[in-house]
């Protein structure tokens, strides 16, 4: 008889005692009520009585899945993220929310939704970051309350139709040869100058144009398939004027 009275006596002690890891803290109910946290460490816990819930203090991670929306300029997309969150008032998330990762994942859902219908396609595609930390601030106020922190959104991936991906891919190459078009005629702009001022030196500077004329001949005579016409160059003709009307 003894043994079992000591073996009861273990085992409502057992039942009192309760281990809260380094990473939970343990909201703890009096008669229904809350009347404060515990942990980590051992954990006493009066049967009946009381009753405690572990709260993870880690990051988690929510995966949202691919939530269909429209864009403002009417695209249809499918978007999905993941949303790292932890929980900063364990008593809150447990008074204020039934279940606070199902919560943070709804309302993650519902804001992707939103912001995507408030931007054009090209925006959504071009300024993903921007949209994430967009989504994060609205996420984070709504789940405040919760006493839970978001810490990160980030966009996983956006699909669009294949129509749209052939458009896009128009779209961009046409811009490349946009910029090929530019950049060429910058090149021809400053080649023309560079010209110019070249004539204006040569002109300016009696027999460089000779010069020019020779050196030119000599870099085409270094190809034995080339054939060279020889041009006299004007300022031989002048030179020869001059000299006839002297005499």
């Amino acid at each position: 008889m003894v043994w079992w009275i000591i073996i009861l006596a273990l085992l409502v002690v057992a039942s009192c005692l309760k281990v809260v890891k380094q990473y939970e803290k343990g909201v703890v109910f009096t008669l229904g009520r809350y009347t404060g946290l515990k942990g980590p460490g051992l954990v006493f816990i009066v049967p009946i009585i009381q009753k405690m819930i572990k709260i993870d203090l880690r990051t988690r991670v929510v995966d949202v899945p691919y939530q269909e929306a429209i864009t403002r300029d009417n695209i249809a997309t499918k978007i999905n993220a993941v949303v790292y969150y932890r929980v900063v008032e364990p008593e809150r998330a447990v008074l204020e929310v039934e279940d606070y990762h199902l919560a943070v994942s709804q309302i993650a859902q519902t804001t992707m939704r939103n912001i995507v219908g408030e931007v054009d396609l090209d925006e959504l595609l071009a300024n993903r970051e921007k949209i994430a930390n967009r989504i994060e601030k609205i996420v984070d106020k709504a789940t405040d309350p919760w006493g839970i922190k978001i810490e990160v959104v980030d966009l996983k991936d956006i699909q669009i139709p294949d129509n749209m991906k052939r458009v896009l891919a128009k779209k961009a190459e046409a811009e490349r040869e946009k910029k090929a078009v530019i950049i060429k005629s910058e090149g021809d702009v400053i080649a023309a100058k560079n010209l110019a001022k070249a004539a204006k030196t040569l002109t300016s500077s009696p027999g460089a144009l000779h010069l020019r004329t020779l050196q030119t001949l000599n870099d085409i005579s270094s190809d034995p398939n080339s054939k060279i016409v020889f041009a006299v160059p004007v300022e031989i003709f002048e030179n020869f004027m001059k000299v006839k009307k002297k005499r």
